[in-house]
């Protein structure tokens, strides 16, 4: 095993969090790397064709990271939002995520996915990028996420959505004319205005 690749590996790894056989292909270094090192206690395997460092830490939203690295052009929603954003108790065992209505669904049968597809400025709109364990993640905002509550009621329930208005509310966590703009931009807006009326 050549020194000055595995070191590019462990830099890659040190510089981008989470890495896959993919990216080390598109470096010109065999995927055998990540195996070596793992046996060698440097790399750790944190799923299915994910490697990490041995010594980064693991946090609560790993499992976002690891989706985010899987389905890039994803972006999480609804409950896995309203987790992130820390506005439910809830800790739903499937990731939450928005890709275009015309994007294929995502190959991944290691991590459980709740595939939603939006089109147009629903889908693009309110959209926050964090770093989680060095990975880029796109998440939608807490304005966003609560009008997208409402949209898919029937999805995750009307409970939830009234009380993801409420916490967003009681918290000052945004403000009424920033759901209001996105219950537009969802179609909500008759929806959620009795709701929102109740709360002023």
């Amino acid at each position: 095993m050549s020194q000055s690749k595995a070191a590019q590996v462990l830099e890659l790894a040190a510089k981008i969090g989470v890495i896959t056989p993919k990216e080390l292909q598109e470096r010109g270094i065999h995927r055998e790397y990540l195996r070596r090192l793992e046996t060698q206690g440097l790399l750790v395997r944190s799923g299915w064709g994910l490697y990490t460092l041995n010594d980064r830490e693991i946090t609560e939203n790993h499992t976002l990271a690891q989706v985010s690295k899987r389905v890039p052009h994803g972006i999480v929603c609804l409950l896995s939002a309203l987790r992130f954003h820390q506005l439910t108790t809830q800790a739903p065992f499937e990731v939450w995520l928005a890709i275009d209505r015309k994007a294929r669904h995502p190959k991944e049968n290691q991590l459980p996915l709740r595939i939603i597809y939006m089109s147009g400025e629903a889908r693009t709109a309110g959209v926050e990028e964090y770093q989680i364990e060095g990975v880029p993640l796109r998440i939608y905002n807490l304005a966003k996420t609560v009008a997208d509550c409402f949209k898919y009621r029937h999805k995750i329930g009307l409970d939830v959505a009234i009380e993801a208005l409420q916490e967003c509310w009681q918290y000052r966590r945004c403000t009424m004319d920033e759901i209001w703009h996105y219950a537009k931009i969802c179609r909500v807006a008759n929806v959620i205005r009795p709701y929102l009326e109740s709360l002023t």
